[in-house]
């Protein structure tokens, strides 16, 4: 891949395209950076303002407020993902091994893509893992669902269903295998990194084990022997 990879986001999150602006661009680059140093809690446009050298009006003229910031970084990582699963399963006809394949994408520690300048995808797989969750548990979901928020992540959740169909047809939970996968990935790797007590994983092991128990208990479900 040697063309700048371009992710369509919901215009609805903007009030400016970032990515039509270096000021657009530093501000989505230094916010990822941020969040991921201090947290989503403490992050403020205006702490954000002072790591780029602008003002917060600045800020402010691209996005509303930090929640739709977060959205939008999250959902640039859902379509970005989305566009590696699609890159890397292209060319597999067999579903048992395009879908061990997409377990490996989504469990896997990300690395920084450098088909996009601004952005580092593996400090946002970080953050999507920790913050990625405060972008949807609100009390105000149903109306961002309705603006069609969370596509990014329905569509990949949809992508990943087809494909376990593809496995087994007759499975009836294909839509909650594919957002269980995709949770259970980021909570394993959370917990591994941080609560290791809840998990059988920790920092000395190789992850691929969490790819291993992901991959058994997908193919337990739905009932194919992937041998």
């Amino acid at each position: 891949m040697s063309l700048e990879i371009k992710i369509k986001m919901n215009e609805s999150l903007f009030l400016k395209n970032p990515e039509n602006s270096d000021l657009g661009k530093n501000i989505v680059q230094h916010a990822i950076q941020l969040i991921h140093l201090k947290g989503f809690e403490a992050f403020t446009f205006k702490k954000l303002a002072f790591s780029i050298g602008t003002t917060e009006a600045g800020i402010y003229r691209y996005f509303e407020n930090k929640h739709k910031l977060l959205v939008y970084l999250t959902s640039w990582y859902w379509g970005w993902l989305e566009f590696k699963i699609d890159y890397h399963t292209n060319n597999i006809s067999n579903p048992v091994v395009k879908l061990k394949k997409v377990i490996s994408l989504l469990a896997k520690t990300v690395e920084d893509d450098k088909n996009t300048s601004h952005i580092d995808e593996g400090i946002l797989h970080q953050i999507v893992i920790s913050e990625g969750s405060k972008s949807y548990l609100t009390k105000h979901v149903g109306k961002d669902n309705k603006q069609k928020f969370f596509k990014p992540y329905k569509d990949l959740c949809n992508i990943v269903g087809k494909i376990i169909l593809e496995c087994n047809k007759k499975y009836k939970y294909p839509k909650s295998l594919a957002s269980t996968i995709i949770e259970m990935a980021h909570l394993q790797n959370f917990f591994m990194n941080n609560l290791p007590s809840l998990t059988d994983f920790s920092k000395q092991k190789d992850e691929s084990e969490i790819v291993s128990f992901l991959t058994e208990m997908v193919f337990s479900s739905i009932h194919i022997n992937q041998k």
